[in-house]
């Protein structure tokens, strides 16, 4: 039996998530079909979390346990061959088979793109938004997150998690000609964390709440203060760390 780690990007636009579901295309269930026909195992890959639907990533981490003894540059061009236009496997490599994707994860990084204005070449992959936004009280904001805090407010609450605390690393916004960017670092997130906290700091750049306000829903830890669920066409995973890397 060996372990096998695939690093994976993708466009989530035309997929109802990451997990297999009873209805709709799922990045998962794509992985499952090409692996069974290169490899003629049924094998169910295991990945470092779910992505919503709409959702995109660049560095999404999976893993499976096969049989085969096929080299993995037999694996990656093979699965490339086989998997659709808006799947793409980047790495393959044999790991221990005590790794976990999702498990042995320490950390992950995403980001968030807003696009000021209508954009026919970027409607999938940002949130257009044709409301001036002011970066400096966005930033502020965001320095807020910084830390070990309980996240209640900014997290879907249709399961209600069994955590609630999340250490956050880094949480920045720039600018880069008419795009907001935002990325956000941490040891965990909550269903639904980054867009809720995106949709939240929004309402502050445009002037309807205070930078002071993220202090206190991270204290109060309501979920109807807080603001809107952003859409997640702008929300991208960029990169899951574990030991080593």
């Amino acid at each position: 039996m060996r372990g096998i780690r695939l690093l994976i990007e993708y466009d989530g636009s035309d997929f109802v998530g990451w997990q297999v579901q009873r209805c709709g295309r799922t990045v998962q269930g794509e992985l499952a079909n090409a692996l069974c026909i290169l490899l003629r195992e049924d094998i169910m890959p295991i990945g470092s979390g779910r992505t919503d639907a709409g959702t995109h990533a660049l560095g999404q981490v999976a893993h499976f346990h096969t049989h085969s003894s096929a080299a993995t540059m037999r694996m990656l061009r093979g699965l490339n061959g086989l998997l659709p236009r808006d799947i793409c496997i980047h790495a393959v490599d044999e790991v221990d088979l005590n790794f976990h994707a999702r498990y042995s994860a320490k950390r992950k990084r995403y980001r968030y793109r807003i696009h000021l204005g209508k954009s026919a070449m970027q409607r999938r992959y940002t949130w257009s938004l044709h409301t001036p936004l002011n970066i400096g009280r966005m930033q502020d904001a965001s320095a807020h997150l910084k830390g070990t805090h309980n996240f209640s407010a900014f997290c879907k609450q249709d399961p209600v998690p069994d955590l609630f605390s999340c250490a956050i690393y880094a949480a920045d916004w720039r600018s880069e000609g008419r795009e907001f960017i935002f990325e956000i670092e941490g040891n965990r997130f909550l269903r639904h964390m980054v867009r809720i906290l995106v949709g939240t700091i929004v309402e502050i750049g445009s002037n309807k709440r205070s930078p002071e306000d993220v202090v206190h829903l991270l204290q109060d830890g309501r979920r109807e203060d807080a603001g809107k669920t952003a859409p997640a066409s702008g929300l991208h995973l960029l990169k899951v760390y574990y030991d080593n890397t």
